[in-house]
């Protein structure tokens, strides 16, 4: 019995950190990405959990996981199981605020802890004044938000956001952005001290 095999490579990930696994020119057979501690696939047979295998789950090398998550869409593309995509179909698109945010990321399940966890990190997100586009991902998966202080947009991971050891967030807030206008780490120290009461008790 034989394998086939195919060359494969990883694309430019998206604002939600899906790398796009590409054959030949540019062709997509699907996207790879990781969701908590689990790498997913995004293939033309919908998505898949890879768990956490020796390869999938070294720590400080995502970029060696995703290759080896990506290893199994491209046997399944050689296996004739899946077919080619477009980039569009495993490119996650920038949220557009339209209406009211769910309190939860659609992978997150609504169990009585994840509710009170996203509670607990939406009220902090209000006070610290970050508008969140989409629903509460877990700490360590990238949301989309808008800095209400000078209107930058972009994923944050809360596991970032959030201050270390009972003490407050830093004012540093994000990165500088053309496309918003927005300085980097925000309108400086003592503007986001001015503007966010939090930092004045």
């Amino acid at each position: 019995m034989t394998t086939t095999t195919l060359a494969y490579r990883l694309g430019e990930p998206d604002w939600e950190q899906r790398y796009p696994v590409l054959i030949g020119t540019d062709t997509v057979i699907g996207a790879v990405f990781r969701w908590h501690r689990d790498w997913l696939t995004l293939t033309s047979e919908g998505e898949s959990n890879l768990g956490r295998g020796p390869a999938l789950g070294r720590r400080g090398v995502p970029r060696a996981a995703a290759l080896a998550a990506a290893g199994q869409v491209a046997a399944e593309c050689a296996a004739g199981r899946i077919t080619a995509m477009t980039l569009a179909d495993v490119t996650a698109a920038v949220p557009v605020l339209d209406g009211p945010v769910p309190l939860l990321h659609p992978r997150m399940p609504q169990s009585p802890r994840n509710i009170e966890a996203a509670e607990k990190v939406a009220a902090a997100q209000a006070l610290f004044r970050w508008k969140p586009y989409t629903g509460f991902p877990g700490s360590d998966n990238p949301q989309w938000q808008e800095c209400e202080l000078c209107g930058w947009q972009g994923p944050r991971y809360w596991s970032h956001q959030r201050g270390r050891n009972g003490e407050l967030p830093s004012t540093h807030r994000h990165p500088a952005s053309e496309q918003f206008g927005a300085p980097a780490g925000c309108v400086g120290d003592a503007k986001v001290r001015e503007l966010i009461t939090a930092y004045q008790q």
